[in-house]
């Protein structure tokens, strides 16, 4: 593995600056190795031996075997000293390169970490922002260069963000009153005109049909407003025990089960989870009747548990039902997307009217991510689903 692959920015840089110095370091050793070493052979020492030599010979005195030995003597022990002295330097100035070297490597390391100061705030800034605090800003404070233009860039995203998400908000409330009121009054009229002895047969047939696709369609609206705020960041944040609100689901799936036979078991264990308790009840509700309707006519079984599994809370909701191919996995969590494998038990029988939009997992899913969380379905060999949803416990 390189080093790239399994270091940070800050060592990176640490050894880039220690590199680069030692690289500096070694080149100046190598030229003044260089220059010492020409400016010793080229010695005034030489030059003065050499008219010592010349003195001598004018006197006859030169090559006489006492003279020459001595000359020998001297320029032997003279090379000697030019050794020692090219070895002595060569050896300190790489001991003083090494220690200065460490000493750069720590520097290094300090000044890395004020210049990547910024960047650390701008990454902090964005994990909070993850979490939906999309009114942050980074404010970046310093000279007008590429990390503040970095900072000021995702200043300049987080306010676009912002304004859409608000935008969002407004449409998600302004559609929840407008999309509602009209199917509220059309049920009403409807009801109104069936409580008449006197409407035939026919037109009360067709009432009852009306107030079915009526029903539905107030589903559909609801299941979409519940998506679409699931989506946006939480307004209300609370302790709750997810076990509770588990137990809530069963309670309120209960009816239905019983009426086509479903045994709903349970094993849940108190964990509290922070979060929104109207999204989390949904999300709770959604799989508990997923897992109702989606089941088998005869000894079909529902099992819900809670559970604290390393440090995070989980909710794992397991039913027998028709085979679910594993390629069909991920579009179940998509809108509007139902197996290919079965149908619900209630669509054969007397609700079949509340037939859904295929918007339950996607619910699950987004309120999931909405609160930290994640969501995965399993296909049981024997059919059905075991779908487990992993929520952060509170602190």
């Amino acid at each position: 593995m390189s080093l790239q692959g399994r270091s940070t920015i800050r060592l990176r840089l640490t050894v880039l600056y220690a590199g680069a110095f030692f690289l500096a370091g070694a080149v100046l050793i190598a030229l003044m190795y260089f220059y010492l070493q020409q400016s010793l052979t080229n010695r005034p020492g030489s030059a003065a031996q050499g008219a010592v030599k010349q003195f001598l010979g004018e006197r006859g005195l030169r090559n006489t075997p006492v003279v020459d030995s001595l000359f020998k003597a001297i320029g032997a022990q003279a090379e000697q000293e030019r050794r020692d002295t090219l070895q002595g330097m060569l050896m300190w100035s790489l001991v003083s390169l090494g220690a200065v070297g460490v000493a750069a490597g720590g520097f290094g390391w300090l000044l890395a970490g004020r210049a990547l100061q910024p960047l650390h705030q701008i990454t902090a800034t964005a994990r909070r922002v993850a979490e939906r605090n999309l009114h942050e800003r980074i404010a970046l404070d310093g000279p007008d260069d590429e990390i503040k233009d970095l900072a000021d860039t995702f200043d300049a995203m987080l306010e676009r963000l912002d304004r859409a998400f608000d935008g969002q908000r407004r449409f998600v409330a302004n559609a929840s009153h407008e999309l509602r009121t009209p199917l509220a009054i059309n049920r009403t009229l409807v009801e109104v005109a069936l409580d008449d002895p006197a409407v035939p047969d026919s037109t009360r047939r067709l009432g009852a049909t009306l107030l079915e696709v009526n029903q539905r369609h107030e589903r559909l609206i609801d299941g979409l407003l519940v998506l679409a705020s699931s989506e946006q960041r939480l307004e209300e944040r609370s302790c709750v025990d997810l076990a509770d609100i588990a137990q809530r689901a069963i309670i309120t799936a209960g009816g239905e089960a019983h009426r086509v036979g479903i045994d709903i078991r349970s094993n849940l264990t108190i964990t509290f989870v922070t979060g929104d308790p109207n999204l989390l009840e949904r999300l709770a509700q959604n799989l508990v009747d997923n897992a109702v309707r989606y089941n088998i006519a005869a000894r079909g079984w529902v099992s819900v548990t809670v559970t604290d599994h390393n440090g995070s809370a989980q909710l794992t909701v397991e039913n027998t039902g028709p085979l679910v191919a594993a390629f069909e996995l991920d579009g179940l969590f998509e809108p509007f997307r139902r197996s290919a494998s079965g149908n619900r038990m209630t669509d054969a029988g007397p609700a079949a009217s509340t037939r859904g939009a295929g918007l339950g997992l996607s619910i699950v899913r987004s309120v999931a991510i909405a609160h930290g969380g994640n969501v995965r379905a399993v296909a049981r060999p024997d059919g059905g689903l075991t779908v487990t949803v992993t929520l952060p416990m509170s602190q």
